[in-house]
């Protein structure tokens, strides 16, 4: 059974930063591209961004040249450093990573708020 919990969401100010971080337990399936969608009240989730086993990254055009994201193939983590937040990237960020019997896990969410 593969396990996802997202750490590092809370309260910033606008322009502030945060770093999200998914540790994963289980059997992940390691070459499969790993990442984070968002959503925000009344809103559908929303991808802002994939990373490959090789580390090729892909991000939504909302959070490009702010967000970055990362992985450790080795511990099955994903991370993303949120740079220049903005009033309108609060949402709860969910990770996501493919099982190796398929499917995608997602963790449980965690609540970033970008507000003065």
């Amino acid at each position: 059974q593969v396990q996802l919990v997202e750490s590092g969401g809370g309260l910033v100010q606008p322009g502030g930063s945060l770093r999200l971080s998914c540790a994963t337990s289980g059997n992940v399936f390691s070459i499969k591209p790993m990442g984070w969608y968002r959503q925000a009240p009344g809103e559908q989730r929303e991808l802002v961004a994939t990373v490959s086993s090789a580390g090729s990254a892909n991000y939504a055009d909302s959070v490009k040249d702010r967000f970055t994201i990362s992985r450790d193939n080795a511990e099955n983590t994903v991370y993303l450093q949120m740079n220049g937040l903005r009033p309108e990237d609060t949402a709860v960020y969910y990770c996501f990573a493919w099982r190796a019997r398929g499917g995608i896990a997602w963790g449980q969410g965690t609540q970033v708020t970008v507000s003065s």
